[in-house]
């Protein structure tokens, strides 16, 4: 926002506010040849519907220009008129900045007192998994789910398989600096027949009974995916391609879904939660490992 802008929203604010005010004056006062207060005036409604002449409450009027005055405190104290902050500098990030300070010098001991411990060793701590578990309640159940079993887009934690690993400094550096996976889509370049063909071919390396015709055209139009998954269809962690063989499936394994992978394109992504901190993204971390390790 430019000064001069700042300056006009700052004018048209206050200008606003002030004639209200006029408004509300301009209305309440007595005009000449008004019919007394609690008479009837001359509007009829309906033939035996008259209008008295009430005016509003004083008290009403009061609280108005009390609520006026309100507000041109509020703008002085607070950042309500452009580029003018406000005498008490109040703004939406400092006071975040406050809280997550306050957070810290409260609850920073506790997270600190797992500090040095691998992930492997914090799993098996109830305590730290306690503590991990409250952080994933916090910051990732919106898509993975309280279970954390996740859904259509969002991974499975529990069941062992990891688009980029399940490795626990690999978890950690998942979480710390976010993911972000991209399948292009191919529906444009091979046709609706080669989606067609490539689906059969994707759906029989997972087991499933597909015509033979179909599996062997797709088996060919498949050189366009190896970059990503793999001769044989198992994926690459370093770049976070699924592994098509073992029937799981992340954006859903129906027919319509493997489908519309193919023919559109998946775009995927995690946030960075490095803002976290350390010591919590390890037991955050711990918890996450936790979930798909034998009981």
């Amino acid at each position: 926002m430019s000064n001069l802008t700042s300056v006009i929203v700052a004018v048209v604010t206050c200008l606003n506010v002030l004639a209200c005010g006029w408004l509300i004056w301009w209305t309440a006062r007595k005009r000449p040849h008004e019919s007394a207060v609690g008479e009837v005036t001359d509007h009829v409604w309906d033939g035996d519907l008259r209008e008295r002449n009430n005016p509003m409450p004083r008290w009403w009027l009061g609280l108005f220009f009390l609520s006026m005055v309100f507000c041109f405190a509020y703008f002085l104290l607070y950042p309500a008129l452009g580029h003018f902050g406000g005498v008490l500098g109040w703004s939406e990030a400092r006071q975040y900045q406050g809280e997550v300070s306050q957070a810290q010098r409260q609850y920073g001991p506790m997270y600190a007192a797992f500090a040095g411990r691998s992930v492997p060793e914090l799993a098996k701590d109830p305590k730290a998994l306690a503590l991990g578990r409250s952080l994933f309640v916090n910051n990732c159940i919106q898509c993975h789910g309280s279970d954390a079993r996740g859904g259509p887009g969002f991974p499975n934690l529990t069941d062992d398989d990891w688009l980029y690993g399940g490795e626990p400094q690999t978890i950690v550096q998942t979480i710390t600096h976010g993911r972000e996976g991209v399948m292009p889509a191919w529906g444009a370049v091979i046709g609706a027949q080669g989606v067609d063909e490539v689906a059969a071919y994707v759906e029989s390396l997972s087991g499933r009974t597909v015509p033979a015709a179909a599996v062997a055209a797709g088996k060919e139009r498949f050189t366009l995916c190896i970059g990503c998954h793999g001769a044989d269809g198992k994926g690459n962690p370093l770049v976070g391609a699924p592994n098509l063989t073992d029937d799981i499936w992340l954006y859903g394994g129906s027919d319509a879904s493997i489908h519309k992978s193919i023919a559109e394109g998946r775009h995927g992504k995690m946030p960075a939660w490095e803002w976290l901190g350390e010591d919590r993204i390890r037991l955050l971390a711990a918890y996450v490992y936790s979930l798909s390790q034998p009981h």
